[in-house]
């Protein structure tokens, strides 16, 4: 068979960007994996089916391989996150694909939502890095709506996270919710590499969370993401309730960790409810009643108001994950309810109705969207449309 002269130097590179060992993308490739390293070294060479193969199991194009040096790959947005007091390295096949496939429907949304006569959405960027934690938090609570009867009638953390994606979305954000990169059930999300990301728009500003990520801290999550909004500062974050603030950690993810607290838990508010002879796990159970956020979030809230110390903080956190680990349900469920979560249900609804409009290809309607083109009909009369 002819052989593929691809470049050794960009097959590692590719198999590193993968974050798969040699053994791993063998076994991918249904190669041997002394074959593979010796392709790596330059000392033979892959046929063109296995050389395609390669491609589609590293996610790259199939030319990739035959450039002479690996690509220089520029990020859309800035890179945020953060391990320890450091900055992150690369990020992985999927961050990077999962970040392509959203700015293709970011393109298509802007110019739908620009036909449709929307107007610029009036707080991105309304506050700078200089603007006062409790300003910022009161506009972003003013503007969306958000008073204490919005969690009184809910019934508990969940339902008031769903209400505040609703709440977002009603004010022209663009939310998104997704443990996967697209519609491939197969290629997971890692929550270690990050949580979430925002991307400042004036038309179609958008938030996306990492479905991955624990639950119970996705509503801190997405305070956090919408303060980047009215920061108008766009970005990549690894929002973390597992670690304490230091002096290293970005300046903007600092104003945004602050903000979120302040719009879920204000500090006065807290600090007039939380019981000094209470334990931490008796004020944060009352208290995640009343500000209707899960517990965790109450318990780092009372530590970065010193309330309580680092170590019962930790402590605490990491009952909570196990607790979490145990309650932990797979991830399945009605497609036709996890599509408008997935893509963001006005995105979902401005796709299904351009598309019954035939202002949009179903072929297309079903790529934006990630389902079968001959499924979106049920999906309408699922979201209420038509």
């Amino acid at each position: 068979m002819t052989a593929a002269l691809i470049s050794p130097t960009v097959l590692r590179w590719a198999r590193e960007r993968a974050r798969f060992d040699p053994d791993l993308l063998a076994e991918k490739t249904h190669v041997n994996p002394d074959k593979l390293l010796l392709w790596e070294e330059g000392e033979t060479k892959p046929t063109f089916k296995q050389a395609q193969d390669l491609a589609k199991a590293l996610h790259i194009p199939f030319g990739f391989l035959f450039l002479p040096t690996p690509p220089e790959e520029t990020l859309p947005i800035p890179d945020l996150r953060t391990v320890g007091d450091h900055a992150t390295g690369s990020l992985s096949t999927d961050l990077l694909d999962l970040l392509a496939d959203i700015l293709r429907k970011q393109d298509w949304y802007r110019d739908h939502l620009l036909e449709q006569g929307a107007e610029a959405v009036s707080f991105i960027g309304r506050f700078g890095l200089d603007a006062s934690v409790a300003a910022i938090a009161a506009d972003m609570t003013a503007t969306l709506g958000l008073t204490h009867a919005d969690r009184e009638e809910a019934k508990n953390w969940e339902a008031f996270l769903s209400l505040l994606m609703a709440k977002a979305e009603a004010a022209g954000v663009w939310v998104m919710r997704s443990g996967i990169v697209g519609s491939n059930t197969h290629r997971i999300l890692d929550v270690q590499e990050f949580r979430c990301f925002a991307i400042c728009d004036d038309i179609a500003p958008l938030v996306f969370i990492n479905g991955r990520d624990a639950k119970a801290a996705q509503i801190f999550t997405l305070a956090h993401e919408l303060a980047h909004l009215w920061i108008g500062q766009s970005g990549i974050s690894d929002v973390s309730l597992a670690q304490p603030a230091n002096e290293n950690h970005r300046r903007t993810e600092k104003l945004c960790n602050a903000v979120a607290a302040e719009v879920l838990v204000p500090q006065a508010s807290l600090r007039d409810r939380w019981a000094g002879a209470e334990s931490v796990e008796q004020n944060a159970t009352r208290l995640a009643g009343y500000y209707r956020v899960s517990t965790v979030v109450i318990a780092r809230r009372a530590f970065d108001l010193g309330l309580i110390e680092w170590p019962a903080y930790l402590a605490y956190y990491q009952r909570q994950v196990e607790h979490w680990r145990r309650e932990k349900k797979g991830s399945g469920g009605d497609p036709y309810r996890t599509i408008p979560v997935r893509n963001g249900r006005r995105f979902t609804e401005a796709v299904v109705n351009s598309a019954f409009a035939r202002s949009l290809l179903l072929r297309d309607a079903g790529r934006l969207l990630g389902v079968n083109p001959a499924k979106l009909g049920r999906l309408a009369q699922e979201i209420g449309i038509g």
